[in-house]
């Protein structure tokens, strides 16, 4: 079978969670059998046509024109959305009644990019989601068809199961309890909000992730506290990153929104502890004296939960266990099965 992998056109020209889980995902699938070819496709060179089924990665940034292509050359079309778990009933009700009344505004000229997101939910054979959180948003936001939805969460990389902190402390020469957070700097990413919380703990607080021009003065207004030091950021494989998250007392991810987030899986997986927003897909039972949710905007609750976890550390072999299923083998294994549920007859075809 063969499968053309897309996204939108500047997908590598950063680094992040959605880049790291279509290399892993390719990877793995192309490790499962010689059954199974995927490969990302270059569209100024190959056509969709030529693939068995086609696996879109993300439903925004124009990637509807890519499921329509894939509908009218009639391909089965995978759709990992990632849609925030934000969508509700009533949003997505307040969404179609503004997409109406733009339509109108603009003699239908002028479409949301939450009606090309809900047109590319509804053309996708199937669709998967991260977390159940994200497949009620699908659901609820979109009005999706819920049986053509599957859950499957992301992966996580083996090193981060066996990485020490020597290295990073070593490197570094931050030998002490220290908070950790990895991510683009950025409002977003809400490190500012951060720093303030952790202001007059005597909890360092360590940045690691890349900064885009525009947010250069977010950045230094970060800096501005001397318990902030900011690494740059770090290749993905870098064993540093693995290090990094084993050596932190605490990981922490205050955004104002996240779907799956890997750096959370990445830093269970090393034996941290960590408190991140309660807007997000990511859910994991007994994990509550483990991975603390809390608002985006709520300083003295990220504050009590990260002083806390700090203080009385959970031991680390317990953190890890939440995650010890997590692994892209598994996710190759699970995404496979819903191509050959779309192509039965190309089981066989490489």
């Amino acid at each position: 079978m063969r499968v053309g992998i897309l996204s939108y056109p500047m997908l590598f020209q950063r680094e992040g969670g959605l880049q790291i889980q279509v290399r892993e995902t390719v990877a793995a699938l192309n490790h499962l059998d010689a059954t199974m070819s995927a490969e990302l496709v270059d569209t100024a060179r190959q056509r969709l046509d030529e693939y068995d089924v086609i696996h879109i990665f993300s439903a925004f940034n124009g990637n509807v024109r890519v499921v329509e292509s894939a509908a009218d050359l009639g391909i089965p079309v995978v759709l990992s959305p990632l849609v925030s778990p934000t969508w509700n009933r009533s949003s997505g009700f307040r969404a179609r009644v503004a997409d109406r009344l733009a339509g109108r505004i603009s003699s239908y000229n002028l479409q949301s990019s939450y009606a090309q997101t809900k047109r590319a939910l509804q053309l996708a054979d199937l669709v998967i989601a991260l977390g159940e959180a994200e497949r009620e948003a699908i659901v609820s936001g979109f009005l999706t068809d819920r049986a053509k939805i599957r859950v499957f969460p992301n992966g996580i990389g083996r090193q981060f199961f066996t990485a020490r902190p020597e290295p990073f402390r070593q490197r570094t020469g931050i030998v002490g309890p220290f908070v950790l957070s990895v991510g683009s700097v950025s409002p977003y990413k809400n490190q500012l909000g951060l720093a303030q919380a952790l202001e007059g703990s005597e909890l360092p607080l360590v940045l690691i992730g890349p900064v885009a021009r525009e947010e250069q003065a977010y950045l230094q207004s970060v800096l501005r506290s001397p318990w902030v030091r900011w690494l740059g950021a770090l290749d993905h494989e870098d064993p540093l990153l693995a290090s990094a998250f084993a050596a932190a007392s605490v990981v922490a991810l205050p955004s104002q929104g996240e779907i799956f987030p890997l750096s959370v899986l990445e830093a269970l997986a090393a034996g941290t502890p960590v408190v991140m927003t309660q807007d997000s897909a990511l859910h994991l039972e007994g994990a509550d004296t483990m991975l603390r949710k809390v608002a985006w905007n709520d300083h003295a609750a990220q504050r009590e939960a990260i002083i806390s976890l700090a203080a009385l550390p959970p031991e680390r072999a317990g953190v890890q266990s939440l995650v010890e299923q997590f692994t892209w083998q598994r996710v190759a294994v699970q995404v496979a099965a819903c191509y050959r549920e779309l192509v039965p007859e190309a089981q066989g075809a490489v």
